[in-house]
C-alpha cells in the first residue's frame, strides 16, 4: 500500500479533506497488559450502554469513529483519520486538482481559523484573509463542533453558494461573506518578471510544485533574454500551508548544491532520515530572497529553513507558522487512511521550529492596504520638470538611444514604486536582490550550517 509523507499544517481545505473516522485496528502483539484489556472492556461496556439506554436510537458506525475521532485527535491538531471518499479526495489534491472553497483551517482556542486562503480561489476572490475566523456556516454556528464538522459544513457540490460570517482582527463587528464552491485546480507555481528579477510564486507543495518551479523559471529566464540576464530570484511563500515533504525538498534541492536539506527523527532511532542536496543549482548561484509570513507552514518553512541555513536567500516578511511536524498518511482497512504524526523535522542546522516558526533575517510586515490610495494618486497635482518649459535647450551629451535607455530605466523606476504600493513585502525583496546585483554580490552555500555563524539580524 502506498503511503504518502507530508508536511501540511494539520487542518484542511474546506470542502475538501477531513472528517476524523477511523477504522478499528487489531492488535499486533499476542500478550498485552491486564490493563490495556480492562480499559477495552471500559469502552465495550460504554459503548454497550449507550446503544440500549440513550434517548435516541444511535448509529453503531457514526458511535464508534466518533470515539477514534477522539483518541486520534488527543494526541495532536494533525494526526487523524480519513474514510473512503475524504482519502480519495486527498490523493486527487496531491495531484493538483479538487473541490471546495480553497481555504486552509485550523483550530483554534475552540475557533476555526483561517490559515490562509489559496490563490485562484473563491476564498481568495471573496477576500478571505489569513487569521480570519469563521464562526457560522449559512447561519449555524460552528461553536462546539470539531474541526471535521465544522469542515463537513463548508462542504457541498461545485456551483452551491455558502455564506461564511467572519471576525477579522480590526473590525468592530463579525461580517457575512457569500462563496461558490467550486474546483480548485491549483497552479503550484506561478512565476514573472519584475524588473529582471524572477519572482517565483509557489502556493503549494503537491505533484506537480517542482516540474511547475523548472517550466516557470525557464519562461521567466526566456522572457528575460537567458538566464544570465536574471539578477535573482525572489521565492514568494506567503500564505502556503505546505503539502509533500519530497516536493519541499526537491524545490530546496534546486537552489542548492551540497549539504543537508531537512532531517526527520522519529520515535524509533532507526526511523530518522537525512536528506541532502544533489549538486547542480537551476539559478547558478544567483542571489536569492525567500518571503514568508504566518500563512507560512511546514514544507514551506522546510525550504525556508534549509535555504536560511545554508545562507544560500535572505529571508524576508514576517514569522512563519511553526509546524515541525511531519505526517505520514497510512492506508488502512475500508478504503480509509490514517493521517498519523510519525516524526519532527529538523533543519540543516539542527533546529526545530514546532511552535516557534522560522524568524526572518529581515522582518517587512506588510502595510494595511490604504482606502484612499487611489484617490490620493488622482488628487496628487502633476509636477513639472525643466523638459516641460518652453524652448528648453536640448541635451547634447547624450545620443537618442541613451536617451531611449534612460526613459525605458525611469519607466521601470516607476513601476518600482507602482509595486511598493500594491505589495510592500515584494517591493522591498526584489529591492534586495537589485542591491545586491549592483554590488556584484552573490550568496555562497556554506559546508555545514550547523558551525557557522548565523546571519547578523538587522
Amino acid at each position: 500500500m502506498k503511503k504518502f509523507v507530508i508536511a501540511a499544517l494539520g487542518g484542511t481545505i474546506a470542502g475538501t479533506l477531513l472528517s476524523v473516522q477511523v477504522a478499528p485496528l487489531l492488535a499486533e502483539e499476542t500478550s498485552k497488559p491486564a490493563s490495556v484489556y480492562q480499559e477495552l472492556d471500559l469502552f465495550g461496556d460504554v459503548f454497550k450502554r449507550i446503544r440500549s439506554d440513550y434517548v435516541e436510537q444511535v448509529d453503531d458506525k457514526k458511535l464508534i469513529e466518533a470515539a477514534i475521532n477522539g483518541m486520534l485527535s488527543s494526541l495532536d491538531p494533525h494526526s487523524s483519520y480519513m474514510p473512503a471518499d475524504e482519502y480519495d479526495d486527498m490523493k486527487v489534491q496531491t495531484r493538483g486538482s479538487f473541490g471546495g472553497l480553497g481555504i486552509e483551517v485550523t483550530m483554534e482556542n475552540g475557533a476555526v481559523k483561517v490559515v490562509s486562503p489559496m490563490d485562484g480561489t473563491p476564498a481568495a476572490a471573496a477576500g478571505i484573509q489569513s487569521g480570519d475566523f469563521i464562526t457560522h456556516v449559512n447561519g449555524e454556528s460552528l461553536m462546539g463542533l470539531t474541526l471535521d464538522d465544522a469542515v463537513d459544513k463548508m462542504r457541498g457540490p461545485v456551483g452551491s453558494e455558502v455564506t461564511l460570517k467572519i471576525v477579522r482582527e480590526g473590525k468592530t463587528e463579525p461580517f457575512d461573506v457569500a462563496l461558490t464552491r467550486d474546483t480548485i485546480k491549483l497552479t503550484a507555481v506561478k512565476g514573472r518578471l519584475e524588473a529582471n528579477t524572477a519572482v517565483l510564486r509557489i502556493t503549494t507543495f503537491n505533484d506537480q510544485t517542482f516540474p511547475n518551479l523548472q517550466e516557470s523559471l525557464k519562461k521567466v529566464a526566456d522572457e528575460a533574454g537567458g538566464i544570465d540576464k536574471l539578477n535573482g530570484v525572489v521565492i514568494d511563500l506567503r500564505n502556503n500551508p505546505g503539502g509533500l515533504l519530497t516536493q519541499a525538498i526537491a524545490v530546496s534541492d534546486a537552489f542548492l548544491d551540497k549539504g543537508e536539506i531537512v532531517s526527520t527523527r522519529g520515535r524509533k532511532s532507526e526511523d530518522s532520515e537525512r536528506f541532502n542536496a544533489t549538486p547542480g543549482d537551476l539559478v547558478n548561484g544567483k542571489p536569492i530572497v525567500v518571503l514568508i509570513n504566518g500563512g507560512s507552514a511546514s514544507a514551506s518553512e522546510i525550504v525556508t529553513g534549509a535555504l536560511q541555513d545554508h545562507h544560500r536567500a535572505i529571508v524576508v516578511g514576517t514569522k512563519s507558522f511553526g509546524k515541525g511536524s511531519v505526517q505520514t498518511v497510512i492506508p488502512v482497512q475500508n478504503e480509509g487512511a490514517m493521517r498519523l504524526t510519525t516524526s519532527r523535522y529538523y533543519t540543516p542546522s539542527g533546529r526545530s521550529i514546532q511552535a516557534l516558526g522560522i524568524a526572518p533575517d529581515i522582518v517587512v510586515p506588510q502595510p494595511p492596504e490604504a482606502p484612499d490610495a487611489d484617490k490620493a494618486t488622482e488628487d496628487t497635482p502633476e509636477t513639472r520638470s525643466e523638459a516641460d518649459l518652453r524652448g528648453v535647450l536640448s541635451n547634447d551629451s547624450m545620443t537618442e538611444d541613451e536617451k531611449k535607455q534612460a526613459e525605458e530605466e525611469r519607466s521601470k523606476a516607476e513601476e518600482a514604486a507602482k509595486l511598493r504600493l500594491e505589495d510592500f513585502q515584494l517591493a522591498y525583496a526584489i529591492d534586495i536582490i537589485k542591491g545586491l546585483a549592483v554590488a556584484g554580490q552573490t550568496l555562497v552555500p556554506v559546508d555545514d550550517p550547523r558551525t557557522a555563524a548565523k546571519p547578523a539580524k538587522p
